[in-house]
């Protein structure tokens, strides 16, 4: 087991790790395999660990350079370069993101020599040769006749403007009702949202992720379990919006009769977000709009645009397209059982792409006006903007993961550890990033990622941020209690991330709820990404820290889409659901119960020390005050005063909401991702108590 140990250390799969509850769990010989078969390292006998433990120590000395030089702006690079021992010298070329180029000389045999290695008879020599600094950007280094890319990022992320605070409202998008939309929220309800938070004096409005969904199964809707991160989910179109629709009488007749605007009806009337009626309504009437295009603006100034569009999303578009239009074909998006047309690159899927190129046009012209409509709702200016959300990955039959198989890790899914809101830890079904690919490619999918999420985004909350450093991952079909994590290279990413997030004029937010690494929320802050604060979770001991207690840089909010309302946390209304749908037993039901008692007298006595609680409150009564809008408002006003940068208010939280968007551990009977709002936009902008709800927590936020 010793040269097992070796090999799945090397590869960055961690030994031990030790949960929210100090337990200590050890890596099962079992689970070093598995995740080192999903690597593509080979380990299922003696044998074979150990030729991959002689490949992985002989793979830095097969190539020069390394796959990707990462530095950082304005200061001196050090390139790692392998040479024959008794090499002359070393000539580089830098050649700049702006095409400038810089060159330079230096005599090899003069630089001190790190590290001598032995490759098939041919001694070789690890020396740094010392570049100056260069400015921020993706360059490409040469030296002698071998080339890298070389990445010169930011140390620090983008921040907004100093000497305030900055204050948000966050929903979930599909949840919004209004008198216009289609049975869910789309991008013209997000302009509303941003219009009303910016009359209201607001600063961002936060969502969940627009990440594209599976079109042929509407009803697998989690926004966290993608079909991509690098596109939008369509079935946030505003179809009237699309200017092709104003121009489509037939259109506009489909959505005035007949099955389309029985549809609409039926979605409109729903308790839940009904998403096969509203993508059977959208979609229908989408394939009109996109036949009127092609017959009208083929060649106009509205076809060269979406040409143009077309061209700069590039492959990955193309890709994407075409796993849309193959997924129909298949009659199912799990690219896995497409007999022949598994792999992106095969004569299959270039017959069926070359027979269906309309269809593919149509999926890239969804993409066009998705990318339209966000620009549109960016129009209403506030100090930061948009508040998007990157998923941590996409799902195991995913677009993402079918377009480059290569570089995700095959037959693992990344998940959590138990933790003490989700006791038998959690499998999320996404596929995990590959480390060593992802590096391989020189952080290309990475950093495309980036600029998508932040290409509409005044902010980007990065789900679940430890990912930067490490991932849980479990082998497929396992529980959660035989996974291990796995070694990212967080300083490399973390460099791309500031410069992106530079370029992009986007505040980053780390979200790091759950297991924390050591020091990974400090070196985060010192990257200048905020952290994420949630009430529930800001604690001392048995008291709930103060406002003073919570750091700057840092997003403060009362919850979350994954926890309880507050007023279903008064009311414990996810405890009650966990018990009816057997994630809690009975026994852990009346100590959550409990615990749950003991939590909101905490809080009680909290407020009551900011002098937040109406006159007379008894915070040691026997019997505890009811939920109350003026309680809500109360905590709001608790989190306003912390000097955190950004302070988010839920939508649900203004209206009341008793269930959460989410109960993680629910596999059915729970509508998760589906839960619509109570209330409409244009009566929650009106009500003056919503108002009067905004203004008292706005007054207490300093320095605003």
């Amino acid at each position: 087991m010793e040269a097992l140990d070796r090999l799945a250390n090397a590869a960055g799969i961690e030994p031990r790790y030790w949960d929210v509850e100090g337990r200590l769990h050890e890596r099962t010989p079992d689970t070093a395999r598995h995740l080192l078969a999903a690597m593509g390292i080979a380990a299922s006998n003696d044998g074979e660990i150990a030729a991959s433990l002689k490949a992985h120590a002989e793979a830095p000395w097969r190539s020069a350079l390394p796959p990707v030089v990462i530095a950082l702006e304005g200061r001196a690079i050090a390139v790692p370069f392998r040479a024959a021992e008794h090499a002359q010298s070393a000539r580089w070329t830098l050649e700049l993101e702006s095409g400038e180029r810089r060159e330079g000389e230096c005599a090899f045999a003069d630089l001190p020599v790190e590290y001598r290695e032995e490759i098939d008879g041919v001694r070789l020599a690890l020396r740094h040769l010392h570049l100056p600094a260069a400015p921020a950007g993706y360059h490409r280094l040469q030296v002698n006749e071998f080339a890298a890319p070389l990445i010169a990022g930011y140390a620090e992320c983008h921040l907004p403007p100093p000497g305030r605070r900055y204050w948000g409202i966050s929903a979930q998008l599909y949840a919004l009702r209004s008198a216009r939309n289609w049975g869910m929220g789309d991008f013209s309800d997000l302009a509303t949202l941003m219009e009303w938070t910016a009359r209201e004096g607001g600063d961002a409005v936060g969502i969940n992720p627009l990440h594209a969904l599976f079109l042929d199964a509407p009803d697998y809707a989690s926004p966290y379990a993608p079909a991509s991160r690098l596109f939008h989910n369509p079935l946030y179109l505003d179809v009237a919006a699309v200017p092709d629709f104003a121009e489509s009488e037939k259109a506009r007749a489909l959505v005035r009769s007949g099955a389309v605007a029985d549809a609409i009806a039926k979605a409109r009337a729903a308790k839940t977000v009904d998403y096969a009626s509203v993508a059977s309504a959208k979609m229908t009437v989408l394939e009109c709009l996109f036949a009127h295009f092609g017959k009208n603006h083929a060649s106009d100034e509205r076809g060269r645009s979406f040409r143009k569009f077309a061209d700069n999303a590039g492959p990955d578009l193309r890709h994407f397209a075409t796993f849309q239009m193959l997924a129909e074909h298949f009659a199912g998006h799990d690219w896995r059982k497409w007999a022949g047309a598994r792999d992106p690159a095969s004569a299959e899927t270039a017959q069926l792409a070359a027979a269906h190129s309309a269809r593919i046009e149509f999926f890239q012209y969804l993409q066009w006006q998705c990318a339209e409509q966000l620009s549109a709702a960016r129009a209403h200016k506030l100090a930061i903007g948009l508040y998007a959300d990157l998923a941590v990955s996409a799902d195991l039959s995913s677009a993402d993961v079918w377009a480059q198989q290569d570089l995700f890790m095959r037959g693992a899914t990344v998940g959590a550890p138990p933790d003490p809101f989700n006791e038998a830890g959690q499998e999320w079904g996404v596929a995990p990033l590959n480390p060593h690919r992802l590096r391989a490619g020189a952080y290309e999918h990475f950093t495309k990622l980036l600029r998508a999420n932040m290409a509409h985004a005044g902010a980007l909350r990065i789900d679940h941020a430890m990912g930067l450093t490490r991932l849980f991952i479990i082998p497929e079909g396992a529980p959660p209690s035989e996974g291990a994590y796995v070694r990212f290279p967080m300083e490399d990413l973390l460099a791309i991330l500031a410069l992106e997030s530079r370029r992009n004029n986007c505040v980053v937010i780390g979200e790091d709820l759950g297991t924390v690494p050591e020091g990974f929320r400090e070196r985060m802050a010192g990257a200048h990404a905020l952290s994420y604060r949630v009430l529930y979770f800001e604690k001392q001991g048995e008291r709930f820290k103060s406002p003073q207690e919570y750091p700057y840089l840092a997003c403060a909010s009362a919850s979350t889409h994954d926890l309880a309302t507050l007023r279903g946390f008064w009311a414990h209304e996810d405890i009650a659901e966990k018990a009816r749908l057997g994630i809690f037993t009975p026994e852990e039901a009346m100590r959550a119960h409990k615990e749950r008692e003991d939590d909101k007298r905490a809080l009680l006595r909290a407020l009551a020390e900011e002098k937040l609680l109406a006159e007379g409150t008894d915070t040691q009564a026997a019997e505890l005050p009811q939920w109350s809008p003026e309680l809500s408002d109360a905590i709001h006003a608790y989190l306003a005063r912390a000097p955190s940068l950004l302070f988010l208010m839920q939508l649900d939280d203004l209206t009341g909401e008793l269930l959460q968007a989410n109960l993680p551990g629910a596999v059915s009977d729970y509508p998760s991702w589906r839960k619509r709002l109570h209330r409409a936009l244009e009566d929650l902008a009106a009500d003056p108590a919503v108002k009067k709800s905004l203004r008292a927590a706005r007054m207490r936020i300093p320095n605003v």
